[in-house]
């Protein structure tokens, strides 16, 4: 089994707001990816795609079973795997992952990462409930497992998500190939790196309690609370820092109903006070994202990415899913096809540099804001005034003052990391 170390990369943070306490008729979904400080996040547009009956998908360590089609996905991932830490897909489905430990034992051998699970069900769903469904599917075929992170040193986890679509949100939970999952239909909601869901369970492992009461976790009497039964009774040190993280982010949430827009989730997510813009020791929030989902199903889904660590000095940028889209050079990090540290056995034995031009850019961007004040608040100047500018032009857009061309739709996260590339050039 492995351990969590004090250090080790395992905080994040997902936030839904649903109808009335979304300022418009939108479900809006928002992640920060806290990961190792020195990991790069690229941002991926994959197709759609049809796939050979029988064929086999290779994920980060393990193969599955292709399925004959698949949609168009944008995902937010750590360079150096296939999954993803967060992402959304043509139908408005949107999916973030927390790392948890419970009672239930972490296991090293190889399987699918949580990071894996999160893109399957983005590619094979076309709504949260249908992607609840996959990802339990898999993981009751699969199992979870293997190293999150580019290291020799093993690092593991089982995973929470929280999955949103148009009208609805999940909280799905797991504990090896048990899960536990709540439906969330109004109102707001979060997670954080701990077991959130108690007596309100709204589908199960049909294994869950009988596995419980087997290990001695659960007497079988009266109500049945997943989180006090499945939590570790003594929590490592990272845990217990995010309980007050997962209770500040629950507060910013309620203090906000009624009136959360795509800007008061980015505001969330920079939030450093509550440590949910995370920057600290090894890790810090690595990318962020954050989706506006209209109820209207006539209006454009909109996913805006940041590509690069720190919020709190980053541009969120708009991407909708849209003719003529395609992949922006400048947030895909180098490959190394078979010489990749993470394909070579034994793993992780060399690094190599994965950096992107966007993110190059944005470390030197960073150097100044913390060396030259006055040319650092310049260029955090043109971060506010490009970033202002993708939100107006999509508050157009879902108001109807705009009608841009689908072709323009399709092009606008492209444009935006060009100009945030110049801006650091």
């Amino acid at each position: 089994m492995a351990e969590s170390s004090s250090d080790a990369p395992c905080s994040c943070d997902c936030f839904v707001s649903l109808p009335p306490a979304s300022a418009i008729p939108a479900v809006i979904f928002a992640k920060n990816s806290d990961r190792p400080r020195d990991e790069v996040q690229e941002v991926v547009f994959v197709p759609a795609g049809t796939h050979t009956p029988g064929s086999r998908l290779q994920c980060t360590y393990i193969e599955v079973e292709q399925v004959p089609s698949t949609h168009a996905v944008i995902l937010s991932r750590p360079s150096w795997l296939w999954g993803a830490e967060m992402g959304a897909n043509e139908h408005g489905v949107c999916i973030g992952n927390e790392a948890v430990w419970t009672k239930e034992p972490v296991r090293e051998e190889e399987a699918l990462l949580g990071m894996d699970l999160l893109r399957l069900a983005l590619e094979r769903s076309s709504s949260s409930k249908e992607a609840l469904g996959v990802i339990t599917d898999l993981l009751e075929r699969y199992g979870q497992g293997g190293s999150c992170r580019e290291d020799p040193a093993p690092f593991c986890y089982h995973n929470t998500f929280l999955l949103a679509d148009r009208n609805e949100a999940w909280v799905l939970e797991t504990a090896g190939r048990l899960w536990a999952a709540q439906k969330i239909e109004k109102g707001v909601r979060n997670i954080s790196n701990q077991l959130s869901i108690g007596t309100e369970i709204s589908a199960e492992h049909p294994e869950l309690r009988t596995h419980a009461q087997a290990e001695g976790w659960w007497h079988g009497q009266g109500t049945f609370d997943f989180a006090q039964v499945f939590s570790l009774t003594r929590q490592p040190v990272r845990m217990e820092a995010a309980k007050a993280r997962f209770r500040a982010g629950r507060e910013l949430l309620q203090q906000q109903s009624g009136g959360i827009t795509a800007e008061v989730m980015m505001g969330i997510l920079r939030d450093k006070n509550s440590g949910i813009c995370m920057d600290s020791g090894g890790f810090r929030t690595t990318a962020s994202m954050v989706s506006i989902l209209p109820q209207d199903p006539t209006q454009p889904c909109v996913h805006f990415l940041t590509a690069t660590p720190d919020p709190s000095r980053s541009v969120f940028k708009p991407f909708i899913f849209g003719v003529g889209v395609a992949q922006a050079p400048q947030v895909l990090s180098p490959t190394f096809g078979a010489q990749d540290p993470v394909r070579t056995l034994p793993r992780f034995q060399t690094k190599v540099d994965r950096r992107h031009t966007l993110y190059s850019g944005h470390q030197v961007a960073l150097g100044l804001m913390e060396s030259d004040q006055e040319r650092g608040q310049q260029l955090r100047q043109k971060q506010q005034d490009l970033e202002q500018e993708g939100l107006e032009a999509v508050q157009g857009l879902l108001v109807g003052k705009q009608a841009p061309a689908l072709q323009e739709l399709g092009c606008l996260f492209q444009t935006f990391v060009e100009r945030e590339s110049q801006v650091y050039a």
